[in-house]
């Protein structure tokens, strides 16, 4: 991790964006003029006067008024121009303070990378949360998708593998030299030590999607990319909003633990899951619902664990399964609810494990079976409400496989 590297500022400078002196008040002297003549006007008109005596003489009484008049206007003046220099001395003040609070976050964010960079585990988990507090208190938002930008880096660097168990015993039968298995145990702590550190990030990322938009320490909207990475532990995003933004886990392998989506809700982002391996995690979408916005699974693989959708509602978003196969994991739909948006399995595999529909209702919206194979595992539709899926039968084919099954009243519909 670099330590030099330095967080983006706002594209424009407070300051720069005040006007002249001068500028200022000819305009604030030409709106007073403006307003003034408006209101002499307008009383003219209610008060209807049909023209002014001209005979009439210069009094004492009209000349002393004339002098309060003039020195009114001189005040007024004076008043404006007060005004127009507290005005930019405001402005000049806030532009100052932000460039305070941007050189400090600077300052404390180069601190914060350098921890990160660090060969202790324990300085990289300080300079984590000194980098999600920083990504809190960013004076704006782009400062703050810096710090996230950082953390997520992170998360795709190269990470040393498991080193596994202790070495086996010698082949004449003896254990390994003491000075080998202290070795294995110092390569074995380091990296539950710096694995605990990237479940750190996890862990903080889940939990700032928890608090809602636009409150302190919110990171909802803000791009979140996970490409690549490797989910090897628990990541919550439990009742999390996608609201905003881009998320990417393309090519992210999930390999153990539990990643939870439960009753999240994605309505205007795009959550990318390309070429995502599901493996060994337990990854739930249980009563999340899909109201807007893209989420992609094109080309992901799910080979072991389980990924869950039931109770889901799908009633606006882009769901895009295309290419995807499905060949160990057990796949829950059960008791969701396809009633708009487009869901797609178009080209899929399903080869093994087993894939469940049960309960769905299919009451609207675009769910699409066309050009998947049905191969090996096990697909139940039963007691599902709403017609067949678009490209479902003809999919199936017939005689229908015996690890398929559907119901009773739309086996009629196949050629």
């Amino acid at each position: 991790m670099a330590a030099n590297q330095k967080p983006r500022s706002a594209p424009n400078d407070r300051e720069l964006r005040l006007w002249k002196v001068g500028r200022a008040l000819t305009l604030t002297f030409a709106v007073a003029v403006l307003v003034a003549g408006g209101v002499f006007l307008s009383l003219v008109a209610l008060l209807d006067f049909q023209e002014i005596d001209k005979t009439a003489k210069l009094d004492a009484k009209t000349l002393f008024d004339l002098v309060k008049l003039s020195f009114g206007v001189v005040a007024g003046a004076g008043a404006l121009v007060a005004l127009v220099v507290a005005y930019r001395r405001q402005r000049v003040d806030e532009a100052g303070a932000h460039r305070e609070a941007t050189r400090l976050h600077t300052e404390r964010f180069t601190q914060a990378v350098e921890q990160l960079g660090s060969d202790s585990p324990a300085v990289r988990l300080g300079g984590v949360h000194a980098l999600a507090g920083l990504a809190d208190d960013a004076p704006d938002d782009n400062l703050r998708q810096t710090c996230i930008d950082v953390l997520c880096a992170y998360l795709r660097l190269p990470h040393t593998p498991d080193p596994g168990d202790l070495p086996d015993p010698l082949p004449d039968g003896t254990s390994p030299a003491e000075e080998r298995r202290d070795t294995h145990q110092d390569k074995k702590d380091r990296y539950r030590a710096l694995r605990e550190v990237r479940h750190t990030i996890l862990r903080l990322i889940g939990e700032h999607y928890r608090i809602p938009k636009g409150t302190h320490r919110s990171w909802q909207g803000c791009n979140l990319d996970l490409t690549g990475v490797t989910i090897d532990g628990p990541m919550d995003f439990t009742e999390a909003v996608f609201s905003g933004g881009e998320v990417s886990f393309a090519g992210a392998r999930f390999s153990g633990g539990s990643v939870l989506f439960s009753r999240a809700t994605f309505s205007d982002s795009h959550v990318h899951f390309s070429g995502a391996a599901f493996s060994g995690s337990h990854v739930d979408f249980i009563g999340a619902t899909f109201s807007g916005g893209r989420v992609i699974f094109l080309g992901s693989m799910f080979s072991g664990g389980s990924v869950r959708f039931s109770r889901a509602t799908f009633s606006g978003s882009n769901l895009d399964f295309l290419g995807s196969t499905f060949s160990g994991s057990d796949v829950h739909f059960i008791g969701a609810t396809f009633s708009g948006g487009n869901v797609h399995f178009i080209a899929v595999n399903f080869s093994g494990g087993a894939v469940h529909f049960d309960r769905a209702r299919f009451s609207g919206g675009d769910v699409d079976f066309d050009a998947a194979r049905f191969s090996g595992g096990n697909v139940h539709f039963n007691q599902t409400t709403g017609p067949a899926p678009a490209g479902l039968l003809q999919a199936v084919g017939s005689p229908v496989p015996t690890e398929v099954r559907l119901r009773t009243d739309w086996l009629p519909a196949i050629p």
